[in-house]
């Protein structure tokens, strides 16, 4: 906060400071490398990326087995909307955007000094950190209804809300979209992500203006919607027939993804935490990792897996969409059945697979899963010709002396048997690295932050509030049999289309990405009853400011004023 009030503070490390080069080169990428590196930041599990998922009806995090992941019940507060400006949760997603933001600042401010003196080569990567301080306002208004004005370091920021904040996000992003370049790479801003945003503003617009009452979607602002998506969707990107390729180890490449957390090279930091965070404690998802393991967090709330048990009736999810499953830990059928298998003598029930062709199933992981199992060394037991033994993983978290296999169960809640550390589906939709240095702390798998899937239901929505639900059909139904690299899972299409139905293929399509908590805000949902959260209070739409952030301000009266409701 203090960095936004005077100076900006650029004293902590700072990962990935330059790229390769020298001279102006060097003063270029120096200049926007710490942006992009603080990214990661921002999207970390405990950071902006948890507090998304755990606010809205998509993820739950218990005390687990009373021992694990209570961290002064921020994420149970989370979860109920029951947080206060105390919140660590809220309070590291602040201090992470705003750091970036001040770092986004300082990086323009040096760019436009570079291009006044000559430097061509900075113009672009200027427009870049325009557009960067636009998407990290966007996430502070999504968060906190507010925005910070400012150009320079030594500036004072403005705070700007509702319509005042939309039209300086609207001005910036403007300023750039015609000049910015088509490509810059990998992980890094360019013309197409800047329509992606402006198509995030004006389609979120109503919420906006007035965060706390019914949104009120002007045909204008879904005009401009509609624009940008078209312009995207006519653009250089196409849908990925295999859905789970958009997160696998080599994504860097795949042509959907439009905006992302570059992982590749000199980049490779420590960011898979969302592959692991909701993997169970005792699954080896890389026996060539053998220490690397879950850390049985996240759970898919009842709520949310049962609106896909809703969609398809008496067809299994995992039978009738791609998306819901994919299966890579390919078992025997004759070991299939555990019935009668006693799981502390059950030493000759396994399969053999070498370690470097083992994968754990995508998507959702339900029931009873299977991994590598060490012995009491900790090294992966193995077959007679050096291949993995792969067995139902054994449950050793929370059994205590009952052992039973790991069992991730429909239901999770805070109840002590719903806390256990097996229970809930798990998210399992990103890869675990291969060409990293290992799985678990490193990775080279791209975060992704906007794809083209993002942009059909975005456009859809437009035109579905404009009253055009044969085009809105079509868009949804366009994205749905995309998926079609498995043909027997392609997902069917539709044949009507309403706002719930369409939020609900949202909540299929984007999980586990950060967005459904914007998604339920815009779509009238946020205000519902899900597993453990009864809360209703419209005011809950918008996060506290930290405390921290209004004490560290308190010399500047009225800078700083508390959201209503905390």
């Amino acid at each position: 906060m203090l960095a936004f009030l005077s100076c900006t503070n650029l004293d902590e490390q700072i990962l990935d400071e330059s790229l390769t080069g020298t001279g102006q080169a060097e003063i270029v990428s120096g200049s926007i490398a710490p942006v992009y590196g603080m990214l990661r930041q921002v999207w970390l599990h405990t950071v902006n990326f948890g507090l998304q998922e755990v606010a809205s009806d998509e993820g739950i995090l218990p005390y687990r087995g009373g021992t694990d992941w209570f961290d002064g019940g921020k994420f149970i507060a989370v979860h109920q909307h029951l947080m206060t400006p105390s919140n660590s949760l809220v309070g590291d997603a602040w201090r992470f955007i705003t750091l970036t933001l001040s770092r986004a600042v300082a990086a323009e401010e040096q760019l436009r000094l570079e291009v006044e003196n000559g430097n061509n080569n900075a113009q672009n990567p200027l427009y870049e950190m325009i557009a960067m301080k636009a998407y990290l306002n966007m996430l502070a208004m999504d968060n906190w209804g507010l925005v910070f004005r400012k150009d320079a370091s030594d500036q004072q920021s403005i705070i700007l809300r509702r319509q005042e904040a939309f039209d300086y996000l609207e001005s910036e992003l403007l300023s750039v979209v015609n000049v910015i370049g088509n490509s810059s790479g990998p992980g890094r801003m360019n013309k197409f992500a800047v329509e992606a945003l402006l198509a995030r503003l004006y389609l979120n617009a109503a919420v906006y203006r007035d965060p706390y009452g019914t949104p009120d979607f002007r045909s204008e602002d879904m005009d401009k919607v509609i624009q940008y998506t078209t312009n995207i969707i006519n653009g250089p990107y196409s849908l990925s027939p295999e859905y789970f390729a958009l997160f696998n180890d080599d994504n860097n490449t795949n042509p959907e993804i439009i905006f992302s957390l570059d992982q590749r090279g000199v980049l490779q930091t420590e960011h898979s935490r969302w592959q692991y965070w909701s993997i169970s404690g005792d699954l080896t998802p890389r026996p060539e990792f053998p220490n690397t393991r879950g850390t049985d967090a996240v759970a898919a709330t009842p709520d949310f897996i049962q609106t896909w048990v809703d969609a398809y009736g008496d067809v299994d999810p995992a039978e009738a969409d791609a998306r819901f499953f994919q299966e890579n830990t390919l078992i025997p059928e004759n070991l299939r059945d555990l019935t009668g298998v006693n799981p502390t003598n059950d030493a000759d029930h396994y399969y053999c697979v070498d370690a470097e062709e083992f994968e754990i199933n995508r998507g959702f992981l339900r029931g009873v899963i299977w991994g590598p199992r060490k012995d009491e060394s900790g090294n992966i037991l193995t077959c007679e010709d050096g291949k993995i033994r792969v067995y139902p993983v054994i449950n050793r978290r929370s059994s205590g002396a009952n052992i039973r296999y790991v069992d991730h169960t429909f239901q999770v809640d805070f109840t002590n048997e719903g806390s256990l550390h097996n229970t809930g589906h798990r998210f399992s939709k990103y890869q675990f690295s291969r060409t990293a240095p290992n799985c678990c702390t490193n990775s080279s798998v791209d975060i992704v932050l906007i794809r083209l899937g993002e942009i059909y239901l975005m456009r859809a929505e437009a035109k579905l509030r404009k009253g055009d639900n044969t085009a809105a059909l079509a868009d949804v139904n366009t994205l749905r049999t995309s998926r079609n690299a498995r043909p027997a899972q392609t997902p069917a299409p539709l044949s009507a289309i309403d706002l719930d139905i369409l939020f609900r293929e949202s909540g299929f399509e984007l999980y586990w990405e950060g967005l459904r908590r914007v998604y339920q805000i815009r779509y009238g949902k946020y205000e519902d009853s899900w597993t453990e959260k009864t809360d209703s209070d419209p005011n809950k739409r918008l996060f506290p400011i930290p405390q921290r952030a209004i004490d560290g301000a308190s010399n500047e009266e009225g800078f700083l004023v508390q959201n209503p409701g905390y």
